[in-house]
């Protein structure tokens, strides 16, 4: 059996390259996929412990659906308006994109 701190060890790692990919990358793209990959971290840590702490209940195996319904709206939505942003700007670059200022 794979020790529960292995899952938490790749979990941080997981997070901590999505975390890097938000604050470094300047593609609206990428940083909506190291919004995923955060997204997948947390859920590994839900399964994780809900496997080694409460096998016996399902509430770890609920949270992580929903969250991978966040995920999936969250990912829909986004690109949604990054294909609309595109259409109008023709660029993806999220330092360009300042829509809302005067």
């Amino acid at each position: 059996m794979i020790p529960m701190s292995w899952y938490l060890i790749f979990s941080a790692a997981l997070f901590a390259i999505g975390l890097y990919g938000v604050m470094a990358r300047r593609n609206a793209i990428a940083i909506l996929m190291s919004v995923e990959l955060l997204l997948n971290a947390v859920n590994i840590n839900l399964v994780t412990f809900w496997r080694y702490r409460t096998p016996d209940r399902s509430v770890g195996l609920a949270w992580a659906v929903f969250v991978l319904a966040v995920a999936a709206a969250e990912a829909a939505v986004g690109l949604a308006l990054i294909i609309s942003v595109y259409r109008n700007r023709d660029s993806v670059i999220a330092e360009e994109l300042d829509l809302l200022r005067n």
